[in-house]
Order: C-alpha cells, then structure tokens, then sequence
C-alpha cells in the first residue's frame, strides 16, 4: 500500500512538545528512577538556598566542587524556587528541556527543508529518542546541552542555508546557543561549536565569510554568557578552582590507551546507531542512492551532519569511561539528517515495514499494559496508576485502528510507542521505587521535631534524597568515608544504612526506622508475592532500612 503523493505528515510541534511532557512526565518527574550524578546538582542548589550564595556550589558533605559550569545548578535551583524542593521541583526544567530539544529539533528542520514531511518526521525521531527521554529525567547536564546544541545548531543551519545572506538572527542563535552549552558542560560545547564554524568558512558551497560572522554584539554577549561564572569563581576562589575543573574535562575523562580508545569508538558507533532504532532500519533500502541524492541537493548540511556526528564519536572515544548520554548533543542534527534521508528515499511508502515495526513495539505495550493491570489491582494499586493501564489499553486501540484507516499517521504512532513505554513503566516501578527514602525519613525526623545538625552515613544518593525532602531549614550532613565512627560521635542525631549497624556501638544510641525500601535483590520475589497476604511481612524481611539514631 502507498500513499498518495498528497498525503503530509501533518505535525504541530506544540501538541507534540505537550504530549511529551504529559506522557513521559509521571515517569521522570518523581523518583521511579535515579541517576548517580544528580546527587551533585541538587545537594549544591540545596545548599546554595542555605547560605543565599547562588555562584559557589558545594558537595553534601559541604567540600567545594567546581567541575562543572553554573547553569545545571542553577536549572536545579529554579525547579526548587518555583515549584518546592521535591523530585518534581528538581527536575521540571530538565523535562521542559526535552520537550524544547523536540521543538527545536523541528524549527531545525525547517530551516533547512521546505518539505514538511521532513520536519515532522524529524520531531517524532526526536520524540522516539530513549537517551532524551531518560536525560529528561536526569538533574544533570545532559539534557540542557543537548537543547543549547539544538538552538546553536539552528543557527548554523539558516547560515547553511543562505550563506552571505543569512539572517543575523542566525548568528544570535548560533553564538549564544553555543554560549549557554558552554555554560552547562564546558569544553565539548566549544569544540563542537568550533568545527561547526569551520565548515561555516571552508565549505565551498555557500562559505561564509569571517566578515559575516564577525557580528560584535552577537559576539560579546555570547562571550560574556560563556565567562561569567568563570571570572567569578576566579575573583571568589582564585585560580585554584580551575584545576577541579580541568581535571573533569580533560583530565582523568580523557584515555591514553589505543584498545580504551578503540572499545569506546565502536561502543559509541553501536550506541549510535541503536539510539535511532527502528528509523535507521527503515532506511536502509536504497541508502546508497539516496544518500547521492541528497548531497548534490544539500551538501553543505550533509557535510555539517558528518562532521558533528564523527565530532561526537571521537570524544565519545577519548573518554576514559564511555556514556550513551554523551552522544545526545548532535543527537537533533542526525534526526533530521535521517528524515531527510528517510523522505528522499520513500520511507514513507514502506508501508509494510512500518505496520511490522509498530507490531513489534505494541506487542511490548501490551505486555507492559497487562502487567500493570495486574500488579495495580486490588489494594496494591489506585485510580492514578489504573488510569495509566486503562490509557495503555485505550493506546492500543488506536494504534490498530490508525494502521488500518490512516497509514500516513504510522509514523507518529511509532514515536507515541516510545511515550507510552515510559508513562505505563510508572505505574509499575511506583510500587518498587516509592515512597523513597527521603520522604520516609523526613516524616520522622519532622514528627520528631529535630532541629540539630544531623550526620549521614551510607549510599549517598538515599542521603540526597533525604536531604532534598527535608529542605534547606535542616542540616544533613555527609559523613567522611575514613574514620565515620569517630565523627559521628559529635552529633545527637546520625541516619545510619543498615549494613553499617553492626561498626557502631548501639548501646549509647537509641534506633528508629527511618526509611524501607524494597532490596533491589529481592525484586523479583517481591513482585511475584505482591498481592498476598503475607506481603508486608515478606517486604520487612527483604527491604533496604535506614535508621536514625539519638545519644541516649
């Protein structure tokens, strides 16, 4: 079956920007996951609503850190200002970020191609992206680089496009997207930025020269953006805080072994391609052609795509320890490469191996939907998490009744697949992952009415947490890993992990539960019991404790 030559992929990047928010949002907006790192972005913010210094960013255990730029924290530091300090606060901002990447990634696309397909199937490759979704969900940098990349490259792109010509509005977006990523990670953003300004002047299509991107107000802006925080922690600290921050970027993250660099340029080339899994495989026939075709039509783009995405690899390859998320930053640059590819070269008339895909992809939901159905039944589950497995079901239904009526709408069903996965994972991971133990802890030490410094000891990022859902009014400090035991003996109060018990001597102190999570080796089993009786006994046999401690 094709479709008609009439036929458009009709897009409203809005609606799409707002079900992505919707549909992804119960999953990242609280803690159903949580990423190692976040610990140091929402202890700083934490602490910089203490002291009221919004430049200085700190460790929980109140060490200085200084390896990474402002602008996450400061990311951080907003979503607690606006909305609270919770999981919601700490990472709206990063999730509208998301959302705003999938926008942009379409203005880009539209910048550069007059066919419309092209741009909304660039948005949904987008959408589908897993690595987004999950940065989305990540109080770290990525994802707002990722954004600052994507407004930077749209830049690029009308410049690209029109040459000598070109908007200076272009320029602005080129020079303080590349600001702000400065701003979030530092050098990479840089050097990404400075090879995309070298195919700006040697591209022999439409060169630019460097008259035209001379644009002083553009320029001094952007450089101010860039170095502003840099000068002040200079003035603060002196130049001795850069020496953390070199370290972290060129330093220890940097391999000097050819086999590391080897394993992680084909770790990263792999991560790549399945980063854009099914969309790559759909155009696959015909590559060869259409890739002729679409450098003599755009070869100055195509070029640009090369470069950033052979940019990407190689520091992903440079790294002593490689991460899917760091080839997220050209991630929109390569979406709307494969669009106009996949567009160029008939995808949308391969009608078949996209009803195949999407079979492949339902049959996943309708697992997820039926498990959810299950385990949210009786008294385990409530309406919330219900309603998510009945809008699975109801997903389901019009996935088969689009692949039946509306073909030209299949690929927008693939990438509300990839929301759905996520919004229904939450119905399921809320009974593993919640409450957590911030909040748990919380409610004690408030019903407590503690108001002294207390020390912490054990998995940092429970201790974040913790600290998080207390808030600034509270102290909680992290303990040393060498000779805790005698530091704790200063405070009144500790929260102690449980494996640690057994190194102090309990009979000075009186214990509490502070907090009960489900071991993440006894998962499984517990899954399994859920919705017996004896549940709750098996949950306290096999759960994760804190326990607070007061000096007797």
């Amino acid at each position: 079956m094709l479709l008609s030559s009439s036929s458009e992929l009709k897009i409203n990047p809005w609606i799409l920007m707002a079900a992505y928010c919707l549909l992804v949002g119960p999953f990242v907006l609280n803690f159903h996951m949580h990423y190692p790192d976040e610990i140091y972005y929402r202890d700083a913010a934490i602490k910089m609503l203490q002291n009221g210094d919004y430049l200085t960013t700190y460790l929980g255990s109140g060490e200085l850190r200084f390896k990474k730029p402002i602008l996450t924290y400061w990311a951080v530091l907003a979503g607690f200002k606006l909305f609270g300090i919770h999981e919601f606060g700490s990472r709206i901002f990063f999730l509208l970020a998301g959302a705003g990447t999938v926008g942009l990634t379409f203005l880009l696309s539209k910048t550069l191609f007059k066919d419309k397909k092209i741009a909304g199937l660039s948005a949904l490759i987008m959408t589908a992206n897993p690595v987004l979704i999950l940065s989305s969900g990540r109080s770290i940098p990525d994802v707002l680089l990722v954004l600052t990349m994507t407004l930077s490259a749209v830049g690029f792109a009308g410049l690209l496009r029109d040459g000598e010509k070109a908007h200076s509005k272009f320029i602005w977006a080129m020079y303080v997207g590349l600001a702000l990523a400065f701003e979030v990670k530092g050098l990479p953003a840089a050097a990404l930025g400075v090879l995309g300004i070298l195919v700006l002047l040697l591209n022999p299509w439409k060169r630019v020269s460097w008259k035209k991107l001379l644009h002083l107000p553009a320029l001094i802006l952007s450089i101010a953006i860039a170095l502003f925080w840099f000068v002040a922690m200079w003035k603060i600290h002196g130049p001795t805080y850069l020496d953390s921050f070199l370290e972290d970027q060129v330093g220890i993250r940097v391999a000097s072994r050819f086999l590391l660099i080897l394993q992680n340029g084909l770790l990263a080339l792999l991560l790549l391609l399945v980063m854009f899994i099914p969309w790559i495989l759909l155009i696959i026939s015909n590559l060869r052609q259409t890739i002729k075709k679409t450098w003599k039509e755009n070869p100055q783009f195509f070029l640009f795509a090369i470069v950033w995405g052979l940019a990407i690899l190689g520091m992903g390859a440079l790294t002593s320890k490689f991460y899917e998320r760091y080839l997220l930053p050209v991630a929109p640059v390569l979406a709307v490469w494969i669009a106009w590819i996949g567009v160029e070269g008939g995808l949308f008339e391969r009608i078949k191996s996209i009803k195949i895909t999407i079979a492949l992809f339902l049959l996943l939901i309708l697992i997820l939907t039926g498990f959810s159905l299950w385990i949210n039944f009786g008294e385990a589950g409530n309406f919330w998490l219900r309603l998510q497995a009945g809008i699975g079901v109801i997903f389901l239904i019009y996935a088969i009744y689009t692949g039946l009526k509306t073909p030209e709408k299949l690929p927008k069903v693939i990438s509300y697949t990839f929301l759905i996965i996520f919004f229904l994972l939450s119905s399921i991971t809320y009974h593993i992952s919640l409450p957590h133990q911030g909040t748990q802890a919380a409610s004690l030490i408030q019903a407590e009415n503690i108001r002294e410094p207390i020390a912490f000891y054990g998995n940092l990022h429970a201790g974040s947490k913790i600290r998080m859902s207390l808030g600034p009014d509270y102290e909680l400090i992290d303990l040393p890993k060498s000779k805790w035991q005698a530091e704790a003996t200063k405070y009144q109060f500790i929260i102690l992990e449980d494996r640690w018990l057994e190194e102090m001597d309990l009979t000075a102190y009186e214990l509490k539960t502070a907090s009960r999570n489900w071991d993440s080796k006894a998962i499984p089993n517990l899954l399994s019991q859920i919705h017996r009786a004896e549940f709750e006994e098996l949950l306290q046999a096999n759960s994760k404790k804190y326990y607070l401690l007061e000096k007797k």
